[in-house]
């Protein structure tokens, strides 16, 4: 099990192609023979600059088979970002598709890294020998920041790899995810460990969709029935486009949902289980220093609820009033049922480190615990609830305020299609509350029901007093929501006259 290439059959529903175990095993030969051949050594790193196709799973076998690390990188990143991980990582090759850009020739010979173009790879006779590498090697480098400035990469041992799969399979099993689908991007660990690699290496049937595509997104209901697919995983941003544009699937096959990078408000978490005919949709948290899916909702039925996480997956959770790793958990104070604190993790599935980031890593990890930067609380069953990040928490006049809480409210509405709050400077507490809306429609009437709506539901210190009206929320390449990131592009907007909009309803 897992990377001895018994491994499941690939599928790209749109183009038609897949390719058997065989076929698998034939281009992971001739891959590594060739890279070989280029003088790939054990150690050595080597970028994959393309994702979500059946070649990319190809090139990252091999890589492992020759006890090299793979770095997958987002496609769309500049020449300057690109540039930016070279120089931190320095990778032994760039694997591509098509023609290079022009301008990364002068970055990979000042590097010396070996551009190669994977389309043409040649065909070779030449036999591969058994991988040699040791489960303590590196095995993949994920970078989760910093493309354009001081990059976060996290590094991932076959070992910690290895205990993130077999702790899935003791608490999801494997029938679920027979055919399984993927339209999350390749080169982050929610997509690539858990969606894809977790499944496939288990011996089930992946079907690899572009990422994040409107066009696919909206035929997402028929492509589930025509491929009969009995597991999908993805994120809220991409429910809330899919259940207002694609028709339900009709054939019943899907047997279980994941979401994860944010957690699910009860009002979207029963629109999804709706939509897709199932009562299993899990409200997974994933940390790719962990190996993404660390914690989940299983067990049930239960009932729906905003921030619900539920019970470790092959991890320990604990809640501290503290965040300092000079005091982790065996040392400090724990929080009491209920309380919210800070949280952190001890898992066998914990990242090596941060790639050259011996200080960073050193902030997040004491002792084997991992502090994670999100607020949450245990409840009476010892499930994890969460609250927000720590950097997300708003502090307004001395009261807390976290913006999630106001999410879950404005999400309810019936004209949002998307939202985000995030707290801005304030002369008068410090901190306040904004927020940014992308509404079906932005009538003064429908704005007013809205404030109804929120001024109903929500505390006094709660109510957003700056509202933008965008025509998207803007999100990271792995479909997250950087609250930091909104706040910018709001800046470049004028509120909403809220004064005046209110006034001219009495």
């Amino acid at each position: 099990m897992f990377v001895n290439l018994d491994v499941g059959v690939l599928h790209e529903p749109l183009s038609g192609r897949r390719w058997e175990p065989a076929r698998l095993r034939l281009e992971v030969e001739r891959r590594a023979a060739h890279y070989r051949q280029q003088q790939l050594a054990p150690g050595d790193r080597v970028f994959i600059g393309y994702g979500n196709c059946l070649e990319f799973f190809a090139d990252l076998l091999s890589v492992w088979q020759l006890g090299a690390t793979a770095v997958p990188v987002d496609a769309r990143l500049t020449p300057f970002e690109i540039e930016t991980l070279v120089r931190v990582a320095r990778p032994r090759l760039f694997l591509h598709q098509g023609e290079l850009e022009p301008s990364l020739a002068p970055i990979f010979e000042a590097c010396n890294v070996s551009p190669l173009d994977t389309d043409a790879v040649p065909q070779s006779e030449a036999q591969v020998p058994v991988s040699s590498f040791t489960l303590d090697d590196d095995a993949l480098i994920l970078f989760t920041s910093g493309t354009t400035g001081d990059p976060k990469g996290v590094v991932h041992t076959h070992r910690s790899l290895r205990a993130r799969w077999i702790a899935l399979q003791q608490a999801l099993g494997l029938e679920s995810y027979r055919r399984t689908l993927c339209l999350l991007p390749t080169h982050f660990g929610h997509g690539l460990i858990c969606n894809c690699l977790y499944p496939w290496l288990s011996g089930q049937e992946l079907f690899i969709l572009p990422p994040f595509s409107p066009q696919v997104i909206m035929r997402l209901g028929a492509l589930i029935d025509e491929h009969e697919i009995t597991f999908m995983s993805s994120v809220p941003s991409v429910w809330r486009l899919a259940l207002k544009t694609a028709r339900a699937p009709q054939k019943g096959s899907l047997k279980r949902i994941a979401c994860g990078s944010a957690p699910l408000t009860a009002h979207l978490w029963e629109q999804i289980q709706a939509w897709g005919g199932t009562s299993e949709v899990l409200n997974t948290y994933g940390i790719t220093e962990t190996g993404s899916w660390v914690a989940g909702t299983t067990g049930g039925p239960f009932e729906a609820e905003d921030g619900l996480i539920g019970e470790p997956w092959g991890a320990v959770v604990a809640i501290m009033k503290s965040d300092d790793t000079a005091i982790p958990p065996g040392y400090g104070e724990p929080c009491a049922t209920g309380e919210t604190g800070f949280v952190w993790l001890n898992t066998p599935a914990l990242m090596k480190g941060y790639l050259n980031r011996d200080d960073l890593t050193a902030r997040a990890v004491s002792q084997g615990w991992f502090m994670t930067g999100d607020l949450g609380y245990l409840d009476a069953q010892g499930r994890l609830h969460l609250r927000g990040r720590t950097r997300e928490e708003i502090n307004k006049g001395g009261m807390k305020v976290y913006p999630a809480d106001i999410d879950a409210v404005v999400e309810r509405f019936a004209a949002t299609r998307d939202m985000c709050c995030f707290g801005f400077d304030d002369p008068l507490y410090g901190q306040n509350v904004g927020v940014a809306l992308v509404l079906e429609d932005t009538s003064a009437d429908t704005l007013r029901e809205l404030h109804a709506w929120m001024k109903h539901h929500l505390a006094a210190h709660q109510l957003p007093v700056k509202w933008y009206l965008l025509d998207a929320i803007p999100r990271t390449s792995r479909g997250k929501i950087n609250r930091d990131s909104v706040a910018e592009a709001c800046a470049a907007h004028e509120p909403v006259d809220l004064a005046n909009m209110l006034g001219a309803g009495r």
